[in-house]
């Protein structure tokens, strides 16, 4: 089994879009594949419980079916960091309540799992804890989407050096161009090439039609795929 968190430099990177690509890649090597999103705040009321609209995607995007609360175990209404919504909600998230949801994925029969997390890579989970002490726990390899916009350098190149601090396996960043009219976007891809430790995985480029993922060998290479 492969298994891979999907983070991002903020809340609106593109994670969801991203993950739901490689998802998709490996439908077309028909590979059996799930996504999980332990995390979602942000969700409405549908069918007797709580959906959260990127939970939906991921499960639309997989190979391997699976029950939503597997999916997403943790579910809020108010759009606000997940931490917050559960204290509201009367709900503790602890790394072992996550350890135990991602065992519930695990047992559901496929060779990948994509786990996509919330916001930035630094979500507290509680008071006192991070998701990616759990990332970290789990010993789950990082992939990176940078959202390029304005100010994606200086929070690619945060996250990215509290990852090494941390001894964090990230094998690579996906580019995701949120904004159609950045100034100096292949400068700026130019300039994240240039200055982050681990490869470019893929490229998604802005598109109001069918979105596709200009792929790299090193994503490829590190899904086991067949060039």
């Amino acid at each position: 089994m492969k298994e891979f968190f999907i983070t991002g430099t903020d809340t609106d990177a593109g994670k969801t879009h991203v993950t739901s690509l490689l998802l998709k890649l490996l439908a077309q090597h028909k590979k059996q594949a799930i996504g999980f999103k332990p995390l979602a705040s942000g969700c409405e009321m549908a069918f007797d419980q709580l959906v959260n609209a990127d939970a939906l995607i991921l499960m639309e995007s997989a190979t391997v079916s699976a029950k939503y609360d597997v999916i997403n175990p943790f579910a809020f209404a108010p759009a606000i960091a997940p931490h917050i919504a559960a204290e509201q909600a009367g709900v503790t998230i602890t790394a072992d309540k996550l350890s135990s949801a991602y065992k519930n994925v695990k047992q559901q029969g496929a060779d990948y799992i994509l786990t996509e997390g919330a916001g930035g890579w630094a979500l507290p989970i509680s008071n006192t804890d991070y998701l990616y002490n759990w990332v970290k726990a789990e010993q789950l390899p990082v992939i990176l989407v940078v959202g390029m916009k304005l100010g994606c350098l200086n929070h690619a190149l945060l996250t990215t050096a509290h990852m090494q601090s941390m001894g964090i396996n990230c094998i690579g960043w996906i580019a995701n161009q949120v904004d159609p009219n950045m100034d100096e976007y292949q400068a700026n891809l130019d300039s994240l090439k240039l200055r982050l430790p681990f490869p470019i995985l893929a490229i998604s480029p802005y598109s109001e039609q069918t979105p596709k993922l200009q792929i790299y060998k090193t994503l490829l290479e590190n899904f086991a795929l067949n060039t």
